[in-house]
This record gives C-alpha cells, sequence and structure tokens, in this order.
C-alpha cells in the first residue's frame, strides 16, 4: 500500500525557521498541532521547539541539542547532526507558515485516508449494518471536520471578520423573527425568553409561535412572524402534556408540515448544557434545525442559581445563536411576595435564577396573572427595539389560541371609532385614564404611526394652531383593513 500523503522537505523546512528565529514559533504554532508531523522524530522536536519558546530560550540547534538530550530524546530524533542538518534546509521565517500549511493540509489528508480505511474495514465485516456504518462514517467526516475548525489556525480565524463586515453584515438592520421593526418582540441573532408561573399559558403562547414559524399561520397577538426551515422543540418538561396542548391547535391538514419542518427531542438532555455548552449546537445542526425552543429552561441546565452555571448556560446560547440558530426559551418567575400588588409591573428580578439568565437574552416577555385564568398580561421586560405591549391577553384553553382582548386593541379600537382617532385618544382609551401621561401618549403615538406604516391605518394630518386653535392628526382604520375583517 502507498505511504500516508505527507512532505517530510515541508516538515523540515518548518522546523529549520524554527531553529533560525524563535519567533517563528509562535506563528507556527497557530496552525500546526504535534501530530500534524507525519515523521514522529519531527513531533518530538517541534514539542522541544515548543518548550524553549515558552521558556524564552535560544532554539538553535545547540540549544535544541541540550534540551532534548536533558530530556533523552536527542538520539531518538537522529542525534545532533541532524538538528544541523535540519537547521541547514533552504528556508527563511517568512515563509514558514506556507511550509506549515502543506505539512497540515497532508496531515488532513491521512486522517481522512484513516476514515476511508477504517469505513471500508467495518462494511466488509460479516453482518454489517449499512445503517450503522453510514452513522459511523459521517460521525468520523463531522468530527474531523471540528477538529480541524477547532485547532491551530482554525481555532483562531473560524469566527473572524473584517469591521465593515462586521457593521455591514452582522449588525444590519434585519426584519424580526417575530413583531415589526419598531416593535421587536423575537430578533434575530438574540434569544426570545417566555417567563411566567406554571399554568398562565407561556406553552400555549409559545405553541403559537412555533406553528407560524413553520408556516401554520401568519402571525401571533396580531404581529407577523417570519418562517423558519425547520425548528426542534426540546420537550423536557411533561413531554405528554406538551404534546396535549399542541394538538389542540393542528389537525390532518398540517400532518405534512409537522413532519418535514418540526422535529421534538422528548425528555432530558443527555447532559446539561452548563456541563456541554456545544450540544445546543450540535442539537440543532444534527437535525437540520434553524430554530431550537427549550421547554423549560429549569430542565436544561444543572442549577440557575448558580452564577457560574448560568454563565456557562448563556456560552452554549450564544455558540448556538452564533451558528445560525435562533433560540426560545420558556422560564418559570420567582414566586411572588406576600402583600406585592398584583398589577404591579414586573421587572427583570421576578425571573428566577441568577442575573445571567437574562442578561444575555435578547428579549424577555412577562406573562403575569393566574394559573389557568384565560385573561393574562403580556409584558416586555427587555426589548430589541420598541416595547410591545403591555398587552391584554385572552387564552382559549380549547382550541389553544391567544388573542389581544378586544377592548384594548389599538386596530379594533381604531375601527370602533368612525371619526377617527387623535393620539391622544387612544392613548386615554389604553391607560384608562382622561389625562393620560407623556410616556403613554407616545407610546400611542408609535402604535397609531407603526399601523399606517402596514397599511392599517391612515393618517389625516391635523392643522396648525392659531387664534382659532389648532386640530390633532386623526388616524382612521384603512378601508382595505375594514374589508378584510368584516
Amino acid at each position: 500500500m502507498a505511504q500516508p500523503p505527507h512532505n517530510t522537505e515541508a516538515e523540515q523546512a518548518v522546523l529549520g525557521a524554527c531553529m533560525y528565529a524563535s519567533e517563528a514559533v509562535d506563528d507556527v504554532r497557530n496552525v500546526l498541532e504535534d501530530t500534524d508531523f507525519y515523521r514522529p522524530a519531527h513531533q518530538t522536536i517541534w514539542r522541544a521547539l515548543q518548550d524553549l519558546r515558552a521558556d524564552d530560550a535560544p532554539t538553535d540547534p545547540i540549544a535544541l541539542a541540550h534540551h532534548l538530550h536533558g530530556t533523552d530524546d536527542l538520539n531518538r530524533v537522529g542525534g545532533a547532526g541532524y538538528l544541523h542538518q535540519v537547521a541547514n534546509v533552504p528556508t527563511t521565517v517568512a515563509s514558514a507558515r506556507y511550509y506549515a500549511e502543506i505539512v497540515r493540509r497532508a496531515a488532513d489528508l491521512r486522517r481522512l485516508r484513516e476514515t476511508g480505511v477504517r469505513a471500508v474495514q467495518r462494511a466488509l465485516e460479516p453482518g454489517a449494518d449499512p445503517d450503522e456504518v453510514r452513522s459511523e462514517i459521517e460521525t468520523a467526516v463531522r468530527d474531523e471536520r471540528e477538529r480541524a475548525l477547532a485547532s491551530g489556525a482554525g481555532r483562531l480565524s473560524r469566527y473572524l471578520v473584517d469591521g465593515w463586515q462586521f457593521v455591514s453584515e452582522t449588525g444590519a438592520d434585519h426584519e424580526p423573527l417575530w413583531g415589526t421593526r419598531e416593535t421587536s418582540a423575537w430578533a434575530p441573532g438574540e434569544s426570545l425568553m417566555l417567563v411566567g408561573a406554571p399554568g398562565v399559558g407561556k406553552t400555549t403562547l409559545a405553541h403559537q409561535i412555533v406553528l407560524a414559524r413553520i408556516g401554520l399561520q401568519d402571525t401571533v397577538l396580531g404581529m407577523p412572524v417570519s418562517p423558519s426551515k425547520r425548528v426542534l422543540y426540546l420537550a423536557m418538561d411533561r413531554p405528554k402534556q406538551i404534546a396535549g396542548a399542541m394538538a389542540r391547535r393542528v389537525s390532518m391538514a398540517d400532518a405534512t408540515a409537522l413532519r418535514e419542518r418540526l422535529a421534538v427531542w422528548q425528555g432530558p438532555l443527555p447532559a446539561t448544557l452548563d456541563k456541554e455548552p456545544d450540544l445546543l449546537a450540535d442539537l440543532a445542526a444534527a437535525h437540520q434545525a434553524d430554530t431550537i425552543v427549550i421547554d423549560s429552561l429549569k430542565d436544561a441546565v444543572s442549577t440557575l442559581v448558580d452564577d457560574a452555571l448560568a454563565v456557562a448556560y448563556n456560552n452554549a446560547r450564544q455558540r448556538a445563536i452564533r451558528n445560525g440558530v435562533d433560540v426560545m426559551e420558556l422560564h418559570h418567575q420567582r414566586k411572588s411576595v406576600d402583600g406585592a400588588p398584583r398589577d404591579q409591573r414586573p421587572g427583570l428580578d421576578r425571573v428566577y435564577g441568577s442575573t445571567w439568565v437574562t442578561s444575555g437574552a435578547g428579549s424577555v416577555l412577562f406573562v403575569a396573572g393566574e394559573a389557568g385564568d384565560p385573561a393574562v398580561t403580556l409584558h416586555h421586560l427587555k426589548t430589541p427595539t420598541g416595547e410591545v405591549g403591555p398587552l391584554q391577553l385572552i387564552h382559549d384553553h380549547t382550541r389553544g389560541t391567544t388573542t389581544v382582548d378586544p377592548a384594548l386593541d389599538p386596530v379594533t379600537i381604531l375601527r370602533a371609532a368612525p371619526g377617527g382617532l387623535s393620539v391622544r385618544d387612544l392613548a386615554s382609551k389604553l391607560a384608562g385614564q382622561t389625562n393620560p401621561g407623556r410616556a403613554a401618549v407616545e407610546k400611542a403615538r408609535r402604535t397609531l404611526d407603526s399601523l399606517v406604516r402596514t397599511g392599517l391605518a391612515t393618517r389625516a394630518d391635523g392643522i396648525a394652531g392659531g387664534n382659532g386653535g389648532g386640530q390633532q392628526a386623526r388616524y382612521h382604520a384603512s378601508a382595505r383593513h375594514i374589508t378584510a375583517v368584516s
């Protein structure tokens, strides 16, 4: 059989450059690992060069020979004579990285060759299972790809982009996953967290978002939802109950979409995400999912009150997001303090666990209410752009749907006003106050302007003030929208 891929001259050129100038070691070790050298003697020499460089010692053949003699490796590499032979190979410090890339490519080919040989051997075994062999090949190739990316130059540059690409692509203004540009409930590249006590409808709301992501509905709570290629739902907390809740929203007509675009993991994960931070991204890749739903967070992490473990979980979350996976998390609130007003607006401190759990989330929605109550309130505690709500929601537990209370739905209010509404009119109705505050007025203004941009309303400019007084701009439900809903 032919020798495995290797290039002895390139290996000698790399080592010779490192003996000539110790600074070359810094450049080369960003590309090569010990095992990338084909000759065992070259592996030993390379490790010795790194040891000398770590001690800020010379790396010339004399110092190298002295070091190898002390580790009883000098004769194994061919003696001092071979070190001087390698040092005299024509090369330059500037070309060390070029030759290192040649060595690295040969090493990658050797590993792929070994994978192929093992695959052939497994396929020729008596009673070999094709599915098992295929799975082993796929795993080996994936592991080799990850090893290459996680080591050497790949480890240092895998996620590196230039400054312009960072601000123009990574930081670009993208359409939200759920909501509008002005009021985003879920932004791309940032996780969404749904928080609330047991029984307030977090799962019901999450299921509607999931079904919208796989194309079975267009909006949730009146806000558009962008489509996903495939959703992976981690049903770790009572999967049977989760299945029953989702069944209320689907029928046989939805079977194809559910089979092709939704995958469900039932029960605990192989490991908690604080212990295996790459597991979330690996699960998404294994199931070709670009969206992951974690139901619920307490089942994915060893404990959420420990700051170190919360940071470890956020690391897992961010690794998945970095790989292009959108993350939605269902989570629980802290127990209510006795005597606290029920209508008090919650803060992030009401979310259970370390502050690092919410610090890494892009959007945090808090569902406040009593267990089983069809009427709850949705608060937006952490916002990517403008605030959503507060919204008074009505759960239909029989059908598994959630709608905004019509009495407080801006579109419904606008449709019920033939003469239109001013900004202050809407603010008064939403706030339930004759003289709403400035914040309520500005929020009403943003809401009405958003309805105009989306074609649900029209705006008639007001008249500037004078002796006869002015007239505020008035907003009317668009004729198209009235026709569509009537």
